[in-house]
């Protein structure tokens, strides 16, 4: 069988346009409209909150109750829409007897690769994932990082636009994290359009140009975390000011309406509680000209994605 001609290039993009599905009287994904785009997106939110469904149907796994899904315009239900699609899954079900060679060669075989080119493939991908020199070992004595990273292997082996990978850092040691987060970046420079679910939420203020966080089926916000946070007028942003004047500054910070609260720590920095930021930046940049006030430190100590997530979260438990 020879190597299967190139399809035409498409956006590397997945759509969902006013998607709901249920299970039953159970709702999965609720009236989600979203574009993802290439670059690394960050997919966060507590469990049951729809994650599991929204990669399913971006994958082709499911069919929406409403609405549609789409992979670079075709329907992600479609199989030509699935070879576009490299999907890393949570779990895995291996043939434990098989080498993660033979393993990976046999996706390529499937995804319409000849023998030789699906060998050739084979060791591409295994080299990207530092699983080359490893791979003929049967999958069911692999560590838990191993499997991963052949789970991996396997969703870059045809190449596809959309990558879709749910926990993908799971029980990889941190020098190995180090070197697939490198390799996810330089998928994201590619143009590959990267879908990353994750619990670690410190992980996605490294790695995530974009973040995504769902509850109860619906997407409570979306963007980069600055954007996020611009967005959230109301969360309250925490800053650290360390000046040459610290009594005299809180006084003249409290009498602003964007600063909720200011407590002067031991050390003799202040941590100021902040409703509006860009209002309290424009204040604070105010006072420093027009009252000489010297600021030698000014640190945000809670713009993490862990931090948003849990406001989001706690603002969603009252909705």
């Amino acid at each position: 069988m020879s190597t299967p001609a190139p399809v035409a290039a498409i956006p590397a993009v997945a759509e969902f346009a006013g998607v709901s599905k249920w299970y039953g009287p159970v709702i999965g994904v609720n009236d989600v409209t979203l574009r993802l785009g290439s670059g690394i997106t960050g997919l966060v939110g507590p469990n049951g909150a729809g994650k599991s469904t929204m990669i399913k149907l971006m994958t082709g796994q499911l069919r929406p109750s409403l609405g549609h899904v789409r992979v670079g315009g075709l329907s992600a239900w479609s199989a030509a829409a699935k070879s576009h699609v490299g999907y890393c899954p949570d779990v895995d079900a291996f043939y434990e007897e098989m080498s993660g060679r033979a393993m990976v060669r046999l996706l390529a075989r499937l995804h319409g690769f000849g023998r030789r080119a699906a060998a050739r493939r084979t060791e591409e991908v295994l080299d990207q994932v530092g699983m080359a020199a490893r791979a003929d070992r049967p999958l069911g004595s692999y560590s838990k990082g191993m499997r991963q990273r052949i789970k991996l292997a396997q969703a870059l082996v045809h190449d596809p636009h959309l990558i879709v990978l749910d926990e993908p850092l799971g029980g990889v040691d941190p020098i190995g994290r180090v070197e697939l987060v490198e390799l996810f970046r330089q998928l994201a420079a590619q143009g590959k359009a990267i879908l990353i679910s994750s619990h670690v939420l410190e992980e996605m203020d490294k790695l995530a140009d974009r973040i995504l966080f769902i509850c109860h089926g619906r997407i409570l916000a979306s963007g980069t975390l600055a954007q996020i946070r611009e967005m959230l007028q109301e969360h309250p942003l925490q800053v650290r000011v360390g000046a040459d004047r610290p009594r005299e500054l809180a006084a003249r910070l409290l009498a602003c309406e964007s600063v909720r609260g200011v407590e002067l720590e031991p050390g003799g920095a202040l941590l100021v509680q902040v409703s509006r930021p860009k209002s309290f930046f424009a204040a604070l940049a105010g006072l420093v000209v027009d009252e000489a006030f010297e600021v030698h430190r000014l640190q945000v100590s809670d713009a993490s994605t862990q931090a948003v997530f849990h406001y989001l979260m706690d603002r969603a438990g009252h909705v």
